[in-house]
Parts: structure tokens; C-alpha cells; sequence
């Protein structure tokens, strides 16, 4: 399956919240937080949707970045049971991170559960590290929150190859 990323809309609000809950079921955010971060002009929220449907929310992603601040605060990602292992959970992080770097962030920060092993592994491949651990953090279930903090590395370009020769 293919699918599209976009910046999310209110009326994405129902597909967010329809996986939102499904996934974080114990510690789902409400509609009405999920509503004002959506709306929130120092916030960016991607949706994944596929190619062929782009009402089906298949993920979403969020972070919080300030223009001009030098942090951003990832605040949220999922993705669907059905599109997980396919690198969409990677399209949404990169997509953030270059956002945050876009508005001026030098640094993204993210809490993850400390029994979510495959999320952990995927932002120790994006370069994350592990700073803090946060005891208790999420509840009601009373899970530790590893902080982990990325620095942004500066964009860079190759130059092309030039093949042939000068006469």
C-alpha cells in the first residue's frame, strides 16, 4: 500500500481519534486536546493517508515547534496495526523533524513508554538518545517515560558527479 503524508485539517479530527483510541486505549488523549493542537499555529500535525483514499487516517504524527525556538516537543505518533512495519512510522518522524528544522529548532525531544520496545528502536535509528527517564509518567497504568532528545542535523547536499570530460 502507498500512502500520501499531509498536514492534518479539523475535519481529519474523527480518523485521528478513531486510532487514538484504538492504540493508546489507557492514556488516549481527549478530542478536545487532539482539537487545539490541531488548530495550534506553533504546532504541526501530519496525517498519513493512502494513496486512493485520502480520508482514511492510517497515522498521524504531531510536534510542537515554536517558529524561532531553538526545541521542539514531539507530541504524538501513531500509526495503524495494519501499516505498521513499513516505514511510514519513519516518513512521519522525518517529515516532523524537518519541520521543527524549518521553524528554527536545533533540538526535538520525545517521551516514549519504556515497554514500547519497537518505537524506542526506532528513534534510536533516527539518532535519538536517551537523557532522562521519567518515572511514572504515563498513567493509569504507571509506565516510565524514557526522554529522549535528538540534536538536528544540519541539511546537506552532495554535489552531482559530472561525468564526461572538459575540452
Amino acid at each position: 500500500m502507498s500512502w500520501a503524508l499531509r498536514r492534518a485539517v479539523p475535519a481529519d479530527l474523527d480518523g485521528i481519534m478513531a486510532l487514538e483510541s484504538s492504540i493508546f486505549a489507557a492514556d488516549a488523549w481527549s478530542a478536545d486536546t487532539m482539537r487545539k493542537d490541531l488548530v495550534n499555529a506553533r504546532c504541526c500535525y501530519l496525517v498519513a493517508v493512502p494513496v486512493d483514499d485520502g480520508d482514511a487516517v492510517v497515522g498521524y504524527a504531531g510536534v510542537f515547534a515554536p517558529e524561532g525556538a531553538p526545541e521542539a516537543e514531539v507530541q504524538t505518533i501513531a500509526v495503524a496495526e495494519t501499516a505498521r512495519r513499513a516505514g511510514l512510522g519513519r516518513a512521519l518522524m522525518a517529515a516532523l523533524v524537518a519541520e521543527a528544522r524549518k521553524r528554527g529548532a536545533e533540538r526535538v525531544f520525545l517521551e516514549v513508554r519504556a515497554d514500547n520496545p519497537a518505537a524506542q528502536s526506532l528513534y534510536d535509528s533516527l539518532g535519538f538518545e536517551r537523557i532522562a527517564v521519567r518515572e511514572s509518567y504515563y498513567q493509569p497504568d504507571g509506565v516510565d517515560a524514557i526522554v529522549m532528545r535528538l540534536r538536528i542535523p544540519e541539511p546537506r547536499t552532495a554535489l552531482a558527479e559530472q561525468g564526461g570530460t572538459h575540452g
